[in-house]
């Protein structure tokens, strides 16, 4: 009994988590962009980035730190 419930747990990681990827949508891309100085060009950008993450390729994601 407890190895079936391991094995279904182990299953249940393994299929939820998937090598899977969501990007952004143009309604979403805007709303980031929105605060950034230009914008035209933020959004050119992501949307490049977007189009290089769909085809499978690796991006780089920069990270902002905390500021209180």
């Amino acid at each position: 009994m407890k190895l079936v419930l391991n094995f279904s747990m182990l299953l249940l990681a393994f299929f939820s988590f998937s090598n899977e990827s969501f990007s952004l949508t143009d309604f979403q891309i805007k709303r980031f962009c929105k605060k950034e100085k230009r914008v035209s060009l933020c959004i050119k950008k992501l949307q490049e980035k977007r189009s290089v993450l769909q085809e499978g390729k690796f991006i780089e994601i920069p990270v902002k730190p905390y500021r209180r």
